[in-house]
């Protein structure tokens, strides 16, 4: 299992929006995410819109990635999503994630 941070930036206009998105995921995108081992998928958002996001993957987050780029929902939902972000220069934010480095863990 690896664990992956990643920060996204939300455009803060549209901060309560996308919340609101996220209170009501489709079934068939979560259905999707737990197919390709996304495990304790978490979001936090700053007030000013900076996205941390955790999740859990069983051998790497470009695998995991990869994996929901075969799925019509992810497709969908990125689609969706994309103007909720800054900075995505024309890709899906799941394409921008910036990867963190883990540099302490305390199981």
């Amino acid at each position: 299992m690896k664990r992956v941070g990643f920060t996204l930036k939300v455009k803060p206009e549209l901060i309560e929006e996308y919340k609101a998105h996220h209170a009501n995921v489709w079934p068939e995108m979560l259905d999707a995410l737990r197919r390709h081992g996304w495990r304790n998928y978490t979001l936090f958002l700053r007030d000013d819109g900076l996205l941390f996001g955790y999740v859990e993957v069983p051998e790497s987050f470009e695998q995991a990635l990869a994996g929901m780029a075969t799925e019509e929902v992810n497709a969908r939902w990125q689609a969706m999503m994309a103007p909720y972000f800054e900075n995505l220069s024309g890709a899906y934010a799941d394409q921008s994630m910036v990867q963190l480095e883990e540099v302490f863990h305390l199981d």
